[in-house]
């Protein structure tokens, strides 16, 4: 049986295994056991990259289940110190030595600094459990986990809703090795921020991300446009008044799309109708005109009101695009 680097983490386990070298199917790395009853699930220690506003409400949920979370210092703002320690999250002087130490990696940084946060961990042969939790396309995703050091357990992670804690919830869906997910599981169980597999390989998590921001952001984004149209003519309070009244479950409820396609080739003209109104107010047309683009799509399904969900999606889908 290989033996493993670990044997350090045990000095302060006080478990039996502490006077003898630490082995795979003992005690895996960054996992030591508290001097409590035997029931209890080993502690985990995880690092945390960054304490940002998301970061640091993971590391909470992950501390305040008895887990010992780390963080690095070095380059930080105050500010992100200011979280950390109100987390409790133990400052250690370099990655290297967070890396050592920690079974679970979690990267929660700002989008475009996630190849950079990999990069680095990948850098000191890191062989635990590397969750990437941002905002990434699947290709993107796929790219951090071919990267990542040989050895290390990459997990595709997606936290839908706000920062976890007191009374707010959030999911973070995990694609990726059963094993490393029941890891990363152990670590949030009964915290506020509650694990959910995805249905598919590494991608997949992201994937979905990306479908519900995309909708979620635009949809806002284009709320802004509405209302800014609406405000420019003197009748904002109406287009509140109106929405008000208006079915607002539309993501929910995909089964109204084959109705969509059905009359998109109607809808297409007064969407650019639309785009010149926002022109001539001086707002921006764009999301408009995209929307124009997306209905051109479906100028197969002019009046069929007899396809499926499944058909109406197939036909937004071109090769090549």
């Amino acid at each position: 049986m290989d033996l493993v680097p670990w044997a350090s983490a045990h000095t302060r386990c006080g478990c039996a295994c502490r006077d003898r070298p630490a082995r795979v199917d003992h005690c895996p790395p960054g996992t030591h056991h508290r001097r409590t009853p035997a029931r209890r699930p080993p502690v985990t220690t995880v690092t945390v990259l960054h304490p940002g506003a998301m970061g640091s409400a993971v590391a909470a949920q992950a501390a305040a289940a008895g887990h010992e979370v780390l963080w690095v210092p070095a380059g930080r703002s105050e500010a992100t110190r200011e979280r950390a320690r109100t987390v409790g999250a133990v400052p250690v002087d370099t990655l290297a030595e967070a890396l050592e130490r920690s079974a679970v990696v979690l990267s929660v940084c700002p989008p475009q600094a996630a190849e950079e946060v990999a990069e680095l961990v990948a850098a000191h042969g890191f062989a635990g459990v590397y969750v990437d939790a941002n905002a990434l396309n699947p290709q993107r995703m796929l790219h951090i986990a071919e990267a990542i050091a040989p050895g290390t357990s990459v997990l595709d992670g997606a936290i839908f809703g706000p920062p976890p804690g007191g009374a707010r919830t959030a999911r973070l869906y995990l694609a990726g090795a059963g094993p490393a997910i029941d890891l990363v599981e152990g670590v949030f169980k009964d915290t506020a921020l509650h694990t959910r597999r995805s249905s598919g390989a590494i991608g997949s998590a992201s994937a979905l991300k990306m479908a519900f921001a995309g909708y979620q952001k635009a949809a806002r984004t284009l709320a802004g446009v509405a209302h800014a149209l609406a405000d420019a003519h003197g009748v904002g309070a109406e287009l509140t008044a109106e929405a008000q009244v208006m079915a607002s479950d539309i993501l929910s409820d995909p089964e109204y799309l084959p109705s969509v396609a059905a009359r998109a080739w109607r809808w297409a003209p007064e969407m650019q109708d639309i785009a010149d109104t926002l022109r001539a107010a001086c707002l921006p047309p764009d999301m408009a005109e995209a929307a124009v683009t997306v209905m051109s799509r479906w100028e197969q399904d002019k009046d069929r009101y007899d396809l499926s969900v499944a058909d109406v999606l197939a036909h937004l889908r071109r090769p090549g695009i």
